[in-house]
Order: C-alpha cells, then sequence, then structure tokens
C-alpha cells in the first residue's frame, strides 16, 4: 500500500512538471504576459511620438511659420533689419562667478528675442 501511494504520488508530480515549468507552463506564460506588457508600453510611447512628428511634417508642409520658427531657433536666423538681442543673466551677489567653479566652457546657443 505504502509503494502504491508513493507511485501515485510521483505520477502526480511528474504530472505537475509540464504545468509550471514546461515549454507552455504557467511559468512561461507569465513572462510571456509582463514582455507583452512591456512592448505595449512602448509602442504607445512610439505611437504617441509618431502623431506628434506626423503634425510637426503637416505643420512644416503647410505654412512657412513652422518653417520661420525652426530657422530662427535651430539656426539663428534674422529677418532684414532686425536686430539681435542678447539678456545674460548676472550671477547673485555673494557667489562665485561661473569661470571660477568650472573650466571655461563653449557658450551656449542662444536664441533670437521674438518681440
Amino acid at each position: 500500500m505504502r509503494l502504491l501511494t508513493l507511485i501515485i504520488a510521483l505520477l502526480l508530480v511528474l504530472i505537475q512538471y509540464p504545468l509550471w515549468l514546461g515549454k507552455g507552463g504557467w511559468l512561461r506564460t507569465w513572462e510571456l504576459e509582463r514582455q507583452l506588457d512591456a512592448q505595449r508600453h512602448t509602442n504607445d510611447e512610439l505611437r504617441t511620438r509618431n502623431v506628434a512628428l506626423d503634425a510637426e511634417v503637416r505643420d512644416l508642409k503647410s505654412g512657412t511659420d513652422a518653417i520661420e520658427e525652426r530657422a530662427r531657433y535651430e539656426l539663428g536666423m534674422l529677418r532684414q533689419n532686425e536686430a539681435f538681442v542678447q539678456i545674460v543673466d548676472t550671477p547673485p551677489a555673494g557667489t562665485a562667478p561661473a569661470s571660477a567653479a568650472q573650466p571655461a566652457a563653449r557658450p551656449a546657443a542662444s536664441t533670437p528675442d521674438r518681440r
């Protein structure tokens, strides 16, 4: 009787192995569901980015305002008889100048004043 119980318990364990650890088992299914959720999240982010890029392309194709804005901010272009004004903030009194705290760095590109 004891041997029969042992054989049945062993068969039960052997039957459970594919359910939990096999190719289509629960652990594999949970891992695939986790990967699927991560991919869906990535796809949603990319879809949002694509919509924004599509809107920008349509805007660039349809009007000159977007082209002018890009030329001004990215290329630093100005209209004829237009003056470029750059406002530089001074550090508050009592603080060390940026040049003393850090080694000399390249000046950042500035954007034109759009008044």
